[in-house]
């Protein structure tokens, strides 16, 4: 019978709060010429800046960020081992007695994709799903995780059978976990005036290119919208987490905010969709930083609502998308060791 794995990605986070593991962590996600493209000039200039002055400066400023929420490891780490670990024993009922194992990896940090996918290799594993928990595709985030799967390939003579999952933007249970997210946070809570769904944002020029990141993120604030009846004066969808003096995709989700207090608006609620898991993005820029651009503004009440995590929502999603692209793996398996 061959074994099979599902291996859940998340773009990745330091190993300790502190200055050099951010470093360290900075280091190979700054590089990537997905995350940063140009020709070989830019690159040249983009090496020395990086090099000589952002991991020079930056990693001690982020780092300080980082200590403010770490509770023995970095969030995202933790929700996403508890994600993996939810979604084996969701499995293990879907498919009883064949059910695939589950594995965490980062494409940035540990545990890495490619160490992770030479251990399942090692281990036997033939079959494997890598699921990036990106809901919407952008080739700064998805695609570097084809990259790292065709490198692994390239140095196997016989390759592993693996697949992966490009994106889910508008799959019916990520809208409905969304969805129940919302609605639990209005029921305790008083729904604010305005809905904001902010998305991480990417430089207009790769959207001008052809990413469709963004055309996907406005689809899921649409059908998000749709599925809790909000009419287009309630809800928006903005960009966050500009870097650097290029033009991003707008608008931008501080400038938003600030606009609406100075507009009257007195209440918004604030939901990161684009995030599978709390982490630094969230718990710091989007809780903590736009809150305070808000109210500073003029708001009054803001509210975050939390990422959909290890939310049985969540896990029951991820348990159909498993279902949906391999479940012939496990009706095969099962076959073969009928036959056995």
């Amino acid at each position: 019978m061959q074994k099979s794995a599902v291996i859940l990605v998340n773009l990745g986070t330091p190993d300790q709060p502190t200055a050099e593991a951010v470093r360290q962590y900075l280091r190979p996600f700054l590089w990537d010429k997905r995350v940063i493209e140009g020709g070989p000039f830019k690159r040249a200039f983009w090496w020395l800046v990086l090099n000589l002055i952002i991991l020079q400066v930056r990693p001690g400023k982020v780092a300080k960020l980082y200590q403010s929420i770490w509770d023995q490891d970095s969030p995202m780490r933790k929700i996403l081992n508890q994600q993996v670990a939810a979604l084996q024993v969701a499995l293990q009922s879907e498919f009883p007695g064949r059910s695939p194992d589950v594995f965490a990896a980062m494409t940035y940090g540990n545990p890495g994709l490619t160490p992770m996918l030479k251990q399942l290799k090692g281990d036997g594993y033939q079959r494997i799903l890598v699921m990036p928990l990106y809901p919407q595709y952008s080739a700064t985030s998805t695609a570097p995780v084809y990259d790292q799967v065709a490198r692994f390939q390239l140095g196997q003579r016989e390759v592993c059978d693996i697949r992966i999952l490009k994106s889910y933007h508008d799959h019916p249970l990520y809208i409905e976990a969304l969805a129940q997210s919302v609605q639990q946070h209005w029921a305790e809570h008083d729904a604010g005036e305005k809905l904001l769904m902010s998305f991480h944002g990417i430089p207009k020029e790769y959207a001008d290119k052809g990413d469709p990141y963004p055309q996907q993120c406005r689809e899921t604030a649409a059908l998000l919208a749709a599925k809790l009846d909000l009419p287009e004066s309630r809800f928006l969808a903005t960009f966050q987490s500009r870097f650097g003096p290029a033009e991003w995709v707008k608008p931008y989700t501080d400038e938003t905010l600030r606009t609406l207090a100075g507009e009257g608006t007195k209440s918004v609620d604030m939901l990161s969709p684009a995030f599978s898991a709390d982490c630094l993005e969230t718990l710091e820029e989007i809780a903590i930083q736009n809150k305070e651009e808000f109210v500073e503004a003029g708001g009054e009440q803001y509210r975050y609502i939390p990422a959909l995590n290890s939310d049985p929502a969540h896990i029951r999603l991820l348990t159909a998308l498993v279902r949906e692209q391999a479940s012939q793996w496990f009706e095969s398996s099962r076959v073969s060791g009928a036959d056995q």
